[in-house]
């Protein structure tokens, strides 16, 4: 009976070091998936929405300042709009007053793309 013990022990042991094994090898990856998507998103800022809002989000460049792009670090400014608000404008681009003031990019991003976008976005808040 007790080899049985011994070897009921270890087996829980085993099994223990393997879960946690697993569980950590889970959060590793998923810490790199969520990191190439903030690197893709950052990308994608960089190379279709700084030119406009500026890299910091500002808005402070010439075609920002002409068309009147707001301050994407602004809390107030942020709490203005939802996520799936900026998530449409993203997709369908934003008309006012007759005049194009942001091109679409449905055809251009997925909407991981999209919704990656959305969070980059939010992390310019100050």
């Amino acid at each position: 009976m007790p080899g049985c013990l011994l070897i009921g022990n270890i087996m829980k042991i085993k099994t223990q070091a393997l879960l946690k094994t697993t569980v950590v090898a889970a959060l590793f990856a998923g810490a790199l998936c969520w990191s190439a998507a903030a690197g893709e998103a950052t990308q994608n800022w960089d190379a279709n929405c700084a030119a406009c809002h500026g890299k910091d989000g500002k808005g402070q460049t010439k075609i920002g300042q002409k068309l009147g792009i707001k301050d994407l670090t602004d809390a107030k400014v942020q709490a203005s709009f939802t996520d799936a608000e900026a998530a449409k404008d993203i997709k369908e681009g934003i008309t006012a007053d007759g005049r194009k003031k942001m091109k679409a990019f449905g055809d251009k991003f997925s909407d991981d793309e999209v919704k990656a976008l959305v969070a980059y976005v939010r992390g310019l808040k100050q």
